[in-house]
């Protein structure tokens, strides 16, 4: 797994390298010739661009400039002030470095000279502005944005790209479109997520020193992402000996007559993603529209309303049928009403594998009046507990619904204060959004984000049809909560990217998605186990 540090704690490694004798000038060289580098490795490049800004970022880019040039190159630096009137001592000395190396520079040039400039350059290395960014960006650097973006050049950003926060994801009013992002030490969580996804095109990360693993993982990680052999410790191990029992069973409770399709759609991606024998509980009322869309999985009525949603009544059942199945999901569809609260109340406090989604978390927001960390009784147990809520259900639950999480870390935090309440390991948190984690009490995990394919009504039940399957078909054989989920974030993307082959990025339903649930799901174990072995030769 890859660490992903928060920019604070990215200068607390900083400082700490200098304590073990990296001084800061030699960061700062290694991350130029680290630029330089890959600026190289892009293919057939004579002519550079630098555009630097005036602080450290700025300085990694006229270093880049200087190794560059040393090989031959091309490169000219634009720069808003002449290096000698840089505040900064260091960037001040490598720009000065730089020009006494032979590179040209350009001084505060208009806008028809950057253009005419950027239209004669093979690369062009952005190093305006660094992980201090956050804001709006100011001139000259929003007119240089403006006409890097229109130019077609390609693009390595140095760190992150201009205009960026390199901490939230949120872009300014003005941002770079890199092809490429070398960032230094380890990865901030604004690249992985928001517009980060779209601004930052491949990231390469650039540990810059030998001790830096070591001060990184010591700098406690605001979270881990994950590479597709880390996935290997939670499958399961090919085999023939196997029934339809041997493989779990899954009960999803769910549905009302609003909304029937939610239900029917997490039963079939459990089904399609495993699980030997799928049962689907809907308020009676609705059976005979379920069943008509149900030809392999039984569907069972439970006590309902004359508005086609569960009553008192439905809990009972709902907890006995739960007890006789491997793992339930409850929520897709439900509604929230007191007897719907009631159903989720009975099956929490059953000792049963249970993932919670979508309604099912705005019945648990009301239960705990959105004030889910102040009761951690509620979610403890001994097995498995899965919550799956996308940034406005989390807000709910943690009495936030004026003021939702709107960034990737802001999520984990969010996520964070229930775990953090609860304490125990069957807890995970699977936060949804542009990226998702799965949060438990020692860490959080990063998948890889689905493809905008996913963005589409009926995603988030067929992940949690995927999810529950996924703990049936352990039978309670769980020992790292967030890997697993995170695996079924991961099968879920690659089902959204083989949907989205067939119909198009903008096609995709998520009834597409269930139908490559099991394609995916070969492909993902199978790419893992070939990653394992690769690396084992």
């Amino acid at each position: 797994m890859q660490p992903v540090l928060n920019v604070e704690d990215v200068k607390r490694v900083e400082v700490a390298l200098t304590r073990v004798g990296i001084s800061v000038s030699e960061l700062m060289h290694r991350a130029g010739i680290a630029v330089a580098q890959e600026t190289l490795e892009m293919g057939d490049v004579s002519n550079v661009v630098v555009l630097a800004g005036m602080g450290n970022n700025g300085g990694d880019g006229w270093v880049a400039a200087e190794a560059l040039r040393s090989r031959g190159l091309n490169v000219k630096v634009v720069t808003p002030i002449d290096p000698d009137q840089i505040s900064g001592d260091l960037a001040r000395q490598v720009a000065q470095s730089a020009l006494r190396a032979g590179v040209s520079m350009l001084v505060g040039p208009s806008r028809d000279e950057l253009e005419a400039l950027l239209a004669t350059t093979d690369v062009v290395i952005d190093a305006m502005l660094g992980t201090g960014f956050h804001g709006d960006v100011r001139p000259p650097f929003d007119i240089w944005i403006d006409c890097l973006n229109a130019s077609g050049a390609p693009v390595v950003s140095v760190d992150v790209p201009s205009g960026l926060s390199a901490q939230t994801g949120h872009a300014g009013s003005s941002c770079v479109q890199a092809d490429m992002t070398v960032t230094m030490i380890a990865v901030k969580p604004g690249l992985l997520s928001d517009e980060g996804r779209d601004m930052c095109g491949s990231i390469v990360c650039e540990p810059l020193a030998e001790q830096t693993d070591r001060l990184v993982v010591d700098a406690d990680p605001v979270a881990w992402r994950t590479d597709l052999e880390d996935y290997t410790a939670v499958m399961l191990p090919p085999t023939l000996a196997v029934d339809k029992y041997a493989r779990g069973s899954v009960l999803v409770v769910g549905g009302s007559s609003r909304y029937p399709g939610a239900a029917i759609m997490a039963a079939r991606a459990a089904a399609r993603a495993g699980a030997g024998y799928v049962t689907l509980a809907v308020p009676a009322a609705v059976v005979p529209v379920v069943q008509a869309h149900m030809m392999e999985i039984p569907v069972v009525g439970l006590p309902c309303d004359s508005e086609g949603v569960f009553t008192n009544e439905a809990r009972v059942m709902a907890q006995k049928l739960a007890a006789k199945n491997s793992a339930t999901l409850v929520g897709p569809g439900m509604g929230v009403t007191s007897g719907s609260v009631s159903v989720v109340s009975g099956l929490l406090s059953e000792d049963v594998p249970l993932v919670v989604d979508a309604d099912g978390l705005n019945c648990l927001a009301r239960l705990t009046s959105g004030r889910l960390y102040e009761f951690p009784e509620l979610l403890r147990r001994d097995k498995p507990l899965v919550l799956t809520p996308h940034r406005r259900e989390l807000a709910r639950l943690v009495n936030r619904s004026d003021n939702p999480p709107d960034s990737l870390v802001d999520q984990l935090e969010s996520a964070r204060k229930v775990i953090w309440e609860v304490g125990g390991s069957e807890l995970c948190i699977v936060t949804k959004g542009t990226a998702t984690g799965c949060v438990g009490v020692d860490q959080a995990v990063l998948p890889k984000p689905g493809p905008a394919a996913l963005a589409t009504a009926g995603s988030g039940d067929v992940l949690a049809g995927l999810m529950v399957s996924q703990l049936a078909q352990k039978v309670g054989k769980v020992d790292d909560l967030p890997m697993l989920c995170a695996l079924a974030c991961e099968i879920h993307g690659y089902a959204g990217a083989l949907a989205a082959e067939r119909y198009g990025s903008r096609g995709v339903m998520a009834g597409d998605v269930i139908e490559v649930l099991g394609i995916a799901t070969d492909a993902v174990e199978e790419l893992a186990a070939g990653q394992v072995e690769d690396d084992e030769e």
